[in-house]
């Protein structure tokens, strides 16, 4: 009889064991989705990102990016201004290259606004293309040496452009309050440029 009883609070133990297991895994697995970033497309194949656009109407994540003078800039470096962060996989492409060249003539009308070009690219290349290009009313911004991928949740987590940024832009007001964003979902379309400039009016 005591060994039956035994018997019924060790199977009964194991049970809550598992249960416990179980529901540990349960939320870990929704942790994890939660962490997760979006999914963009290149030529139509899945490319994961990794994490989420900043918010809009919280305050830029901090962040530090090295101009083409290889000069380190971060948050304090943007107060006051408005800022357009044009955030792309490489400079060398041709619709980087195409959303460069319009956020240039964009930015000549926008006061107290500067527009940076943001990709990890090396700055020198990025300078080399602005100088070739004769583009002077947009910044250049590298993240190769920075947590700006990160921070802003815009890293390519796998395919052949694993290690770059995603297509996106991030639009902020002169106290570093994010106004709007837009995650491109086909990383060969172009951004929406009115939407961005719309957000500044």
């Amino acid at each position: 009889m005591a060994s039956k009883k035994k018997n019924a609070k060790k199977t009964k133990k194991k049970s809550v064991k598992k249960a416990v297991k179980k529901s540990g895994k349960k939320k870990a697995a929704k942790k994890a989705v939660k962490k997760s970033g979006a999914t963009v497309t290149l030529g139509g194949n899945p490319v994961s990102v990794s994490g989420k656009l900043p918010a809009t109407g919280k305050a830029l994540p901090k962040f530090s990016l090295t101009t083409s003078a290889l000069q380190d800039i971060s948050n304090k470096d943007i107060a006051g201004k408005r800022v357009i962060f044009n955030i792309f996989p490489s400079i060398d492409t041709p619709t980087c290259a195409t959303s460069t060249r319009k956020f240039n003539e964009i930015a000549s009308s926008l006061q107290n606004t500067d527009v940076y070009c943001v990709s990890a690219d090396l700055p020198f290349a990025q300078g080399r293309f602005c100088g070739t290009e004769g583009l002077s009313n947009v910044k250049t911004a590298s993240s190769f040496r920075s947590n700006f991928g990160a921070a802003f949740g815009v890293n390519l987590t796998n395919s052949v452009l694993k290690g770059v940024l995603a297509r996106a832009i991030v639009v902020a007001d002169e106290k570093g309050k994010v106004l709007h964003t837009e995650l491109v979902s086909e990383i060969a379309n172009e951004p929406n440029y009115d939407a961005a400039i719309n957000s500044l009016r």
